[in-house]
Parts: structure tokens; sequence; C-alpha cells
């Protein structure tokens, strides 16, 4: 299997790449708007189809680029029947697969957080990736989105932490850098769903958080019951026009020779190597400006 880890710092949320290897297929778990281009770079160079990309839930601090993946690969758009969305390929419920490639995900529902929350479960049960149902040492909130802590309180205990001890566990996000944790862990250690915590205390703990609300949540929120579709007069990201250029996972624009060579007039060429290496005997690029990085 092909698997990335990416992540938006605006938004501490993790997007998941997965992809079948011989088969060249892949799908994306959570990705987010403006990080559309870089993911798509990423599919691109690795050589991967994207077949789909899924949601684990109606997020309320980023819009998806769920609608802008589609618009660029013809990716499908699956999430939950429950979410209460509009505008999905495929509206998932427990027991679902997605297959990616030869492998598969299979949909367990995890409501608590919202009540359209589902976490996705390799085919082996090696990884598992939990939204916002189960974080590392942690737990999404419950207080809006239809939340229901004693939902969420028998979600993880029924359908996450029954998992093989060794399995990973991917969450949506997290605020301190940690990146991965796996069943045994979580039911050791963590301080809200681990252990001999019960429901009772979990849901008081949960009904007392005093959590403000999201910032973008009046945004994200109508966007994503879109799955990400910009509403009418919203902008799209701008896409340069004037020469073939190719966006890269590393964050560059990158522009053939010919094309280069073709606008080298109206351009401005910036040259950042050393002044030896401009003099040099590799030569440089005609009506180029010398500005070394160092």
């Amino acid at each position: 299997m092909i698997f990335r880890q990416l992540f938006d710092p605006q938004s501490s949320t993790y997007t998941y790449l997965l992809g079948d290897a011989k088969r060249g297929e892949a799908v994306l778990i959570d990705p987010v708007f403006e990080q559309a281009r870089r993911d798509g770079a990423l599919i691109r160079e690795l050589g991967l189809v994207l077949t789909a990309t899924l949601e684990t839930h109606v997020h309320a601090d980023h819009v998806t680029g769920a609608w802008l993946l589609k618009r660029q690969f013809g990716s499908e758009i699956a999430l939950s029947a429950d979410s209460g969305a509009t505008g999905a390929d495929r509206q998932l419920a427990h027991g679902d697969r997605v297959p990616v490639g030869d492998r598969y995900l299979e949909v367990r529902a995890t409501p608590g957080h919202t009540r359209g929350c589902v976490t996705y479960v390799l085919d082996d049960e090696s990884v598992a990736f939990t939204g916002d149902c189960l974080l590392i040492r942690g737990s999404g909130r419950t207080d809006f989105q239809q939340g229901d802590p004693r939902a969420m309180y028998r979600s993880v205990r029924s359908q996450i932490l029954t998992l093989p001890p060794a399995c990973l566990l991917y969450p949506a996000h997290d605020y301190r850098g940690l990146t991965v944790t796996s069943v045994a862990e979580e039911s050791r250690f963590n301080p809200r769903l681990g252990g001999d915590i019960g429901e009772a205390d979990f849901v008081g703990y949960m009904n007392n958080l005093g959590l403000p609300h999201p910032k973008l949540i009046d945004i994200a929120v109508p966007a994503n019951l879109r799955c990400g579709r910009p509403d009418q007069g919203d902008a799209l990201p701008a896409e340069p026009t004037w020469a073939p250029l190719t966006f890269t996972f590393a964050g560059i624009w990158e522009i053939p020779p010919a094309a280069l060579e073709e606008h080298a007039a109206s351009v401005q060429i910036v040259d950042v190597r050393q002044s030896e290496e401009f003099e040099g005997p590799l030569g440089r690029i005609r009506g180029a400006t010398l500005i070394p990085l160092s």
C-alpha cells in the first residue's frame, strides 16, 4: 500500500492518501479546500488515479477539498448517509466497503462528534482512520452538530477500541504535533475514554468543557453540507494561464524549457545560484538576473 499523512497547518487537519501500488488507484480521506492543489500534485507525481475522496464527517473548522478534486480528477465524493450533505456520489452506511484498488476500507458508523461520523478501517484491521471521534489521548467535542457524548462513548468502545490492539489509529486532527496512536495505547492511556472510565463520567466531562465554537463554523458547515462546492459568486483558486505551468508537491510552479523560451521576453528570470556558478562553464539563461539565495 501507498500511504501518506498530509497536514494543513491552518486547521491542524490531517489528510490521508491511501493507494494500491499495483492497481495505481488511490483515495483521499478528509481533503482540505486550500490544499487541493498540493494533494493533486502528489497524486500526479505518484502516478496514481484518484478514485474517491472520503469524509469522516461534515467538518466545522475547514472546508473540504472534495468538490475541487472531483472537478480536477473526476473522483467520487463519499460520506455518511447520516451527514445531511448533498452532492455526494455515494452515501455510506455502516458495513459498506470502499475499494482502494484490490484492497478496501470498511465503513464503521461512529456517531458522537456529529451524527454522521464514520471511521474507515483497512481490510486487515491494521489501520483505522477515526476522524474527530477518537483523537490521540483525547476525543472530539460533542457540543454542536448533533453531538452526543453518550453516542461517542459507545462508538469508541464498540467500534474502535474493539479492533486488534496493534491496529494503528490516525485521527483527523492533532494540535500538538502527534501523528499516530494505537488501540492498545488509547485503551490504556486515553484520559477520557480509556481504562475504567465509565459512560457517566465521560458524559459529565464532555458536557462541561465550555469550549468556544470553531471560528469558521458558519462558513465551513454550510460549504461542507454541499461537499465543498462553492456557493454562487464564490471565487475559485486562481490558476495561471499565461504558460503551461505545473504545480509540484514541493510547492513550486514548474515551466517546461520550451515554454520559458517562448515567454522569455515577457518574464523576469531570476538565477539563485552563487556568482561562480552563474559565471561558470554550465552557463546561464540569457537575460537572467543573478540573486543568490545565500
